[in-house]
């Protein structure tokens, strides 16, 4: 877990000025299944952000859900893959994690 943060970490650096924002968030058409406070095809970034708030590492799991994909915790319909790197999906989730 560990170098798993660590390797996020050194992603972020690398990678630059990746912005945890709604503009990030649309560039990699997120927004086409979720909204702030509403559910679309998938959750609310605000009922993500409530669900995982005591979760210890859930920055972290939340970037691998959005990097790889998810089933099956919200309901039948599958959050497929996303074509991100390491560091927008860490970024996307620690913007998502901050929704309240």
């Amino acid at each position: 877990m560990r170098m798993m943060v660590l390797t996020i970490g050194a992603s972020l650096l690398i990678a630059g000025a990746a912005q945890a924002s709604p503009e990030l968030a649309k560039a990699k058409n997120c927004m086409t299944c979720h909204a702030i406070d509403k559910k679309i095809v998938g959750p609310a970034y605000k009922d993500i952000a409530a669900k995982r708030a005591a979760e210890k590492g859930a920055e972290a799991a939340l970037a691998a859900k959005i990097k790889n994909g998810s089933k099956g915790e919200w309901g039948n319909v599958p959050m497929p893959p996303n074509n991100v790197t390491d560091a927008e999906a860490a970024t996307l989730a620690k913007w998502v994690l901050s929704q309240k």
